[in-house]
């Protein structure tokens, strides 16, 4: 039986823009219509399963009825842009999704519904009509249901003739009779003043039609008769223009709307163009043809390939070693230096060959594992930096990584730190698979499956991963970030990983020495504490301690929040003045942060059998590139503390008669800045070896260098940082304690002084807008698709990213070349010092004697040189028997 759905297009991408949060893609394009759209036809086609399917749209701004009525919809205010440049992406989006569309010069998408709906009673099949505009509902029939939206796109109504009987008392014709007298604000069909829908549906109740009422107006009384009488030649009009024309010449075979299910080779690539991963597994499930069965069939094939390897057939899989290109490793648990180990997948170019951890630890799997710790056997996978920790605690080599996944999925991409094979196998167009939470289950659920499942899921990973490299590898030539991938970022994965390996030996004494002290000051601070507020209390609870300031003590309100007083650090700090309790309750708060993440929390990390932290290094995570470390997180050790500083005399070197030493870049950002931006002063300060501190504060307080002071100078440095973090005045005015306006005036001169940095952060913006991206000089991209966006916060946001990415990235990547390059150093000497943290911009290694003033010489150097700017790099280098005395 034949189903028709014609949906109104306009109306229904009018409704989804509005009911929608702002969406964008990484190239900037606005996609909330679209996606609401999008929601509201998948479900349809989930729930109304039609045989034919036409979505209608207005043609243009003017139709017949203009010629009529030239006021027709004449307060519209304009479509918004953002809305505008949704329509031929919507229309895009039907051609991929195999649905026609149609429109007509002249005529509304109403007309051509009203025509459609005609053709349906005529040849008596079921015809559902979806829209948000009520006037449709005088189109309503015995084989015409008229779908009313709701709440944006997200719900529906349903009226047939009987429906609209129930809500209105009226035929579906007498709907035009309802807007001819109440009219439509906004089509501006003008009725008549006076009578809303309540008058109107009286009136029609009584006399049936317009023409009826104004027969009878006689009848009428008061200012209602004297409003109908005045404006019957309105009410008529009205009615005319609320009809929809049913006579629309359409050319359009029947065939064309006919729709069989969703093409998947066309339907997926759109979907993942337009970013709208959540609505991938909904569209596989309506797709058909070769790209919706491939995943069904690959899995059975791969299914049939897929070799278990038990001692019967372990030697034929060691003859077929040299034919494996790609690794798949399945593997449990977040830290990777305690990860479990489940199995893998070695697969040739045809097969797949599963090896459970136990098999691969069997004496017989020797040449097995000496092909994974073979450098010349050049290995593909996903995350193959992680795999390299497992078998490391396994005591299995590995080297030889050729191409991972997960590392070009990154620098293609930054801001998509979650990639998963399965998810990148749907971004760029391949078959889907189902993901690592569907089949092992998450958290608590977690469980691993029988071997032959998990061997199906790693298998169908691994020919994933053999498709999506050839499709990485052009993307990464064609944005010409092939040379940052190859010569940066694959090189120092590995290095990175040599370092987790190696790790950096805690004294542990020292800790639980410092704990002691830690401890000891915290009872002295929390003491002094109650002794001004006279009486005990627990000073962690935010509860008791807002009692305490705001009700006990007084002290001026500044935040309220749900559960009561807020006394979070802001709220303290501008509460410093007021009482001597606030600095005793800050350093309080710092001590114990201390005791308990960094005292205690390090010595649950240090591992038993090497007497080491092994720190892990995220090399996907953040969006300029920095890394991050985990397990334990050496970079956020606070060292503008000094208790927080002597933490540092716990990492000492594997020797006791070895050094630390450590290395580190002198105001990166800034130089960088110098660079890009090309300003002579701030160059000048730079390549005279100047403190650009004092130098900034010369410049815009226009005076000497003996005459700047330590406020003008703090106030200078906060100015130099906040400009390399795109910093507003508000920003400013809270880092110096100043007025906006201050602040305001402050960057004011400072760009008045450094027009090279105001010019380039005018241009870095500007070309943002027009390319939806910016770079680093080793050009790694980021993306910025609120640039455009109308949104205030949004654009704000993106334009300060687009200032300060540049500057970030590039110091981000200056030190990644320098570790790989320091690591070239460090092979060509034949030196026994190893590279063992980095840190923000500090490099930290353990030496021997004897190498130490060879090192001093040679970091500097290896860093200062790792890339060339128009002005100095430095790098200050000290050296000590812990870390803390190499600072």
């Amino acid at each position: 039986m034949e189903k028709w759905i014609v949906i109104d297009g306009n109306s229904i991408a009018n409704r989804a823009f509005y009911a929608m949060p702002p969406l964008t893609n990484a190239q900037g394009l606005h996609t909330n219509a679209v996606y609401g759209f999008m929601t509201m036809l998948l479900k349809l086609l989930e729930e109304e399963k039609p045989t034919h399917l036409l979505v209608a749209f207005d043609a243009g701004k003017m139709t017949f009825r203009h010629t009529e009525y030239k006021e027709y919809k004449g307060g519209r205010s304009k479509t918004p842009p953002e809305l505008s440049e949704q329509f031929p992406v919507m229309r895009e989006l039907l051609d991929a999704l195999g649905i026609a569309h149609f429109e007509l010069s002249g005529y509304e998408a109403d007309d051509i519904i009203g025509t459609l709906t005609k053709r349906a009673d005529e040849e008596q099949h079921t015809m559902m009509v979806v829209t948000g505009d009520k006037d449709m509902l005088q189109l309503a029939s015995d084989h015409v249901t008229i779908v009313l939206t709701r709440k944006g796109v997200s719900e529906i109504e349903k009226y047939d003739p009987a429906a609209i009987e129930e809500k209105y008392q009226l035929t579906p014709l007498q709907i035009i009779d309802l807007k001819g007298l109440m009219g439509d604000s906004s089509d501006n069909i003008p009725g008549v003043p006076g009578v809303g829908e309540k008058t109107a549906l009286k009136l029609l109740a009584q006399y049936g039609s317009v023409e009826s009422v104004l027969e009878h107006v006689d009848e009428l009384k008061g200012k209602m008769k004297e409003n109908i009488q005045n404006h019957a030649d309105d009410a008529r009009m009205s009615k005319q223009l609320a009809t929809i024309y049913r006579e629309v010449p359409i050319e359009l075979e029947r065939e064309k709307m006919t729709f069989s299910g969703v093409p998947a080779e066309t339907a997926l690539p759109m979907l993942q163009k337009l970013e709208f991963k959540s609505l991938l597994d909904r569209i596989e499930k309506l797709a058909v043809g070769e790209a919706a069965s491939s995943s069904s069939s690959d899995q059975e094939e791969i299914e049939l390939q897929t070799l278990m390897v038990d001692d019967s057939n372990l030697a034929e899989f060691i003859q077929e070693l040299g034919q494996v290109n790609t690794i798949q490793v399945e593997s449990h648990g977040d830290n990777p230096h305690l990860a479990e180990l489940i199995g893998l997948i070695f697969a040739t170019p045809d097969k797949y060959w599963y090896v459970s951890k136990d098999v691969l630890l069997k004496e017989q799997a020797e040449p097995v594992r000496a092909w994974l710790g073979d450098q010349n056997q050049a290995k593909i996978g996903f995350d193959l930096h992680r795999a390299e920790l497992i078998f490391h605690w396994l005591h299995i080599p590995y080297r030889g990584t050729g191409f991972d996944i997960q590392l070009a999925a990154y620098v293609l991409d930054p801001s998509d730190a979650s990639a998963t094979v399965p998810s990148l196998a749907v971004k760029f167009g391949l078959s889907s698979m189902d993901s690592d939470e569907t089949v092992y289950g998450k958290g608590a659920k977690f469980k691993v499956p029988d071997a032959a499942i998990v061997a199906a899921h790693a298998s169908r990973k691994a020919s994933l991963v053999q498709q999506l490299v050839p499709k990485m590898e052009a993307e990464l030539k064609a944005n010409e970030m092939d040379h940052l991938y190859y010569d940066l970022e694959l090189p120092l994965s590995s290095i990175l990983a040599r370092m987790e390996k190696t790790g950096i030996r805690v004294n542990q004494d020292t800790l639980r020495q410092l704990g002691e002290q830690f401890s000891a000051a915290i009872d002295k601070t929390m003491k002094e504490i109650y002794e001004l507020a006279g009486t005990e209390f627990n000073v962690g609870s935010p509860k008791q301690l807002g009692e305490i300031l705001f009700d006990k003590l007084q002290l001026p309100v500044v935040k309220k929040t749900k559960t009561g007083y807020s006394t979070d650090a802001e709220v303290l700090e501008k509460l410093e003045p007021y009482h001597d309790i606030i600095p005793l309750i800050l350093h309080y708060r710092q001590m114990a942060k201390l005791q308990s993440t960094y005292i205690e929390g390090l010595l649950k990390e240090v591992r038993q059998d090497t007497g080491r932290v092994h720190t892990y290094y995220r090399q996907t995570i953040t969006a300029t590139g920095r890394l991050s470390s985990q397990f334990p997180n050496l970079q956020n050790i606070p060292i503008r503390l000094e208790e927080g500083r002597q933490i540092r005399q716990a990492f000492v070197p594997t020797n006791s008669d070895w050094n630390i030493v450590a290395a580190d870049y002198s105001q990166i950002e800034l130089r960088v800045l110098a660079h890009i931006s090309g300003d002579e002063k701030l160059k000048e300060a730079f390549i005279h070896d100047m403190d650009i501190h004092t130098k900034t504060a010369m410049d815009v307080f226009g005076v000497k260098a003996e005459e700047v002071d330590s406020n003008m100078r703090r106030s200078a440095k906060a100015v130099n940082f906040g400009i390399v973090y795109g910093i507003s005045d508000y920003g400013l005015s809270q880092n110096l304690n100043i007025t906006r306006k201050d602040a305001a005036k402050f960057i004011e001169q400072y760009f008045a002084v450094f027009q090279g940095v105001k010019q380039y952060m005018h241009d870095i913006v500007d070309e943002a807008r027009k390319q939806g991206y910016v770079k680093t000089m080793l050009e790694r991209r980021r993306y910025l698709p609120e640039i455009n966006a109308s949104n205030f916060n949004q654009r704000s946001f993106a334009e300060r990213t687009a200032m300060n990415t540049p500057i970030q990235g590039t110091a981000a990547d200056i030190i990644k070349l320098a570790m790989v390059k320091m690591d070239s150093a460090l092979k060509e000497q034949k030196l026994e010092s190893q590279m063992l943290l980095q840190v923000h911009d500090e490099l930290v290694f353990e030496v021997p004697p004897h190498e130490v003033e060879i090192m001093k010489k040679l970091v500097p150097k290896v860093m200062e040189e790792a890339i060339e700017l128009h002005v100095p790099l430095r790098a200050d280098v000290s050296s000590g028997a812990n870390w803390y005395e190499a600072k």
